[in-house]
């Protein structure tokens, strides 16, 4: 039995330290389920240094501001939230959560926390190394939509795919069978175009972006979702940027290496199937797409350390500004062979001449840029290496090359704990069995 004739579901976050103000915007538009998906790949990596430091973080620290913004539609029960937020550590995002929305007076609300994703404590199931600090599977949305089932107002998952906490309202609202694959397919577009808040409404479009309205407030998008998969993608009405044919296609294939074939833990989904028309004013209609079996692996992130780094940034001005930055580098790591330094491996680049584009870029010799900045980057295995070389660097504030200015936080030289992010394959029937939701009443 279908719960609702259609559903309105929207992208509240992008990722984790988005910005807030444009959640106002979305609020207002009478939202059946709002989205904040707060983890990057580098973001597990991020809390993972929360978590060293203090062992009962490394989820997003944002999650109360998100509940917080949001507690109107929340406590009114008009809106139900899920979020990956519980990062590395959901289960401290779910205690956090609960003390959020009872200190915003939520009382009987229910929370539920998703655990399971986290695969460290058995590496032999994996073949993984054994220095890691921690290994994680992306879940699919299965266990949202039994949160769901239980009478969850706000579900905190740890590491999901992104478009799956989109398509889980869909299954739980819609009764969609997880065979049907057209229909999942249907819904991983639509969590994958609003995914990105921003993005799809203008943010990093890279056609005409200067014709934006409004730049400074991007509106957040939503969908309008039918039970057969047909969506309309828009924004809230006076809002900056704009939803057209141009930026949904572009969002659609974004982070996509074959189109034909997206693989989702739900789905795999043929992204050429989609239909798009733009509708003006901001809306453009997501005909149903194409879809086939989920792959037979979860995929997986393990992470281990990497050494220490430093980093400088070295200014300088016209004339000669490249061949100066260039000079001043050299010194550098000329000192680490003189001094006695083991640097694993340098990151050198200029802004100003091929910082963005790097070896694809071709200098023209007859071009000379107003000012340049160097940037070096060193990894050591230990933090007293990287530091050391760091010292070297103050000479050349006064018996370096002219029209010098450091730049940055770097200048303390304090070195930076480095993580190496790998990705694994992981078994589905190794990984089920020990998902867990556990459900809380505020």
């Amino acid at each position: 039995m279908v719960n609702k004739s259609s559903v309105s579901i929207g992208g509240g976050q992008g990722f984790y330290g988005d910005g807030l103000a444009p959640l106002a915007d979305l609020l207002n538009v009478g939202l059946d389920y709002l989205i904040f998906e707060g983890l990057a790949e580098l973001t597990l990596a991020i809390l993972q240094k929360d978590r060293l430091r203090d062992e009962s973080l490394g989820y997003t620290r944002d999650l109360p501001l998100y509940l917080a913004n949001a507690q109107e539609v929340l406590i009114g029960r008009r809106t139900k939230v899920v979020t990956n937020a519980g990062g590395i550590n959901p289960i401290a995002a779910g205690r956090v959560a609960v003390e959020t929305l009872r200190s915003l007076g939520g009382n009987g609300l229910k929370v539920a926390t998703v655990v399971g994703d986290d695969v460290l404590s058995r590496p032999d199931d994996f073949a993984l190394e054994q220095d890691l600090l921690f290994a994680n599977v992306y879940l699919g949305a299965l266990p949202i939509v039994q949160a769901l089932q239980s009478g969850a107002d706000i579900v905190i998952t740890g590491r999901v795919a992104d478009a799956s906490l989109f398509l889980a309202p869909l299954i739980y609202e819609f009764c969609w069978d997880f065979t049907d694959y057209d229909r999942l397919a249907s819904g991983v577009v639509v969590g994958h175009l609003l995914e990105c808040s921003g993005q799809v409404a203008g943010g990093n479009y890279s056609g005409a972006w200067w014709e934006n309205k409004n730049p400074d407030r991007i509106g957040f998008p939503y969908c309008d979702v039918e039970p057969n998969g047909q969506a309309i993608i828009s924004k809230p009405k006076d809002t900056g940027g704009r939803v057209t044919f141009d930026t949904v296609r572009e969002q659609l294939l974004y982070e996509v290496h074959d189109p034909s074939s997206y693989l989702n833990p739900d789905v795999t989904c043929d992204f050429t199937s989609v239909t798009l028309e733009d509708l003006g004013e901001d809306r453009v209609l997501i005909e149903p797409s194409l879809g086939g079996p989920p792959p037979t692996t979860y995929k997986g992130l393990a992470c281990k350390p990497n050494g220490f780094s430093c980093e400088v940034k070295l200014g300088y001005a016209w004339p000669d500004a490249e061949a100066k930055a260039r000079i001043a580098i050299r010194y550098i790591k000329n000192r680490a062979q003189a001094i006695g330094v083991e640097v694993l491996e340098w990151w050198e680049e200029y802004f100003g001449v091929n910082g963005y584009g790097g070896p694809t870029v071709e200098i023209d010799p007859l071009y000379e840029p107003p000012e340049v900045i160097g940037r070096l980057a060193w990894r050591c295995a230990q933090p007293a290496q990287a530091q050391a070389l760091f010292r070297e660097v103050g000479v050349l504030g006064l018996s370096g090359p002219p029209g010098f200015a450091s730049i940055g936080r770097a200048r303390d030289g304090k070195p930076t704990q480095l993580l190496k992010v790998t990705q694994f394959a992981a078994n589905r029937s190794k990984v089920d069995p020990y998902v867990k939701i556990e459900i809380t009443e505020v």
